[in-house]
């Protein structure tokens, strides 16, 4: 499986973190965010990813600014994507379960290395349950992203 990893300023230090871990669990992994500590618009690293998603350049995309709310938000801009932000791993369980949702995102200013970790893990190892509920919520989530809800 290959995942997509994003990021802002705040959040180098995490993702390198996290880039480890998947890698040492033998994900392949792209680096979509910065690896700098100046000044970084979250934007712009949701953009890259989404796109990523959307191209099937990658599987599964990691997104993480300060809170993971920014980040979350830019990333549900695209059609087709599905980010929810996370603190904590049931969340995470449950958004790849009910909402096949393509990207997680979190806070480095609120969640640990150790958290991170769980959740990601939560996220991947988690399948989309395919139940006829779920699968017609998403598909009005779609008819929303056309205007024809």
């Amino acid at each position: 499986m290959k995942i997509g990893i994003a990021n802002d300023h705040p959040a180098v230090e995490l993702k390198n973190s996290v880039m480890k871990y998947l890698i040492d669990k033998g994900y392949e992994v792209v680096n979509y965010g910065t690896d700098s500590t100046e000044s970084y618009d979250y934007p712009l690293a949701a953009d890259i990813l989404s796109k990523a998603i959307l191209n099937k350049e990658v599987d599964l995309g990691v997104a993480i600014c300060g809170t993971g709310v920014g980040i979350s938000i830019a990333c549900n801009k695209h059609k087709g994507i599905r980010a929810c932000c996370c603190s904590e791993a049931t969340s995470a369980r449950l958004t790849r379960s009910h909402n096949n949702a393509n990207i997680i995102c979190f806070g480095a200013r609120i969640v640990s290395s150790e958290l991170a970790n769980d959740i990601v893990d939560t996220f991947i190892n988690t399948p989309f349950s395919n139940d006829e509920r779920h699968i017609r919520r998403i598909d009005m989530i779609s008819k929303i992203e056309e205007n024809e809800f």
